[in-house]
């Protein structure tokens, strides 16, 4: 799939690869498609950002951190909804997220369900 008609296209950015592979495959099994990127980085240099209706990532990655990536596509003007997952969590970090426009903030180990349903409530669906 090349992704241009893809208008349920989640991006996943994770530097752990069993979680961008479980992610991916939880949201496939839902019927969404989705696309794994390691850092941030990797996604903004990448020409599938343009094409993302919901953005997942983890909080901290080597290199730009997931609220670095959240100030860094708001200063573009993105409104692209992002779901931070973390296994570092703490109120400080889900304020600042939050405060930013986040429309969740999951910490691991989280509930499939759970996301399925603010992943599509992000997608309008």
């Amino acid at each position: 799939m090349n992704g241009e008609h893809s208008p349920k296209f989640v991006a996943i950015v994770d530097d752990d690869q069993s979680v961008q592979s479980a992610l991916k495959d939880l949201l496939e099994s839902a019927g969404l498609s989705a696309r794994c990127f390691g850092s941030a980085e990797e996604f903004l240099e990448s020409d599938w950002r343009r094409e993302i209706a919901c953005l997942v990532t983890d909080v901290r990655m080597p290199g730009m951190s997931g609220l670095e990536l959240q100030a860094r596509l708001k200063a573009e003007g993105s409104l692209t909804p992002i779901i931070f997952i973390t296994a570092h969590g703490d109120a400080k970090l889900r304020s600042r997220a939050m405060t930013a426009g986040a429309i969740e903030f999951l910490s691991k180990p989280f509930d499939d369900d759970f996301l399925l349903d603010r992943v599509r409530a992000a997608l309008g669906g």
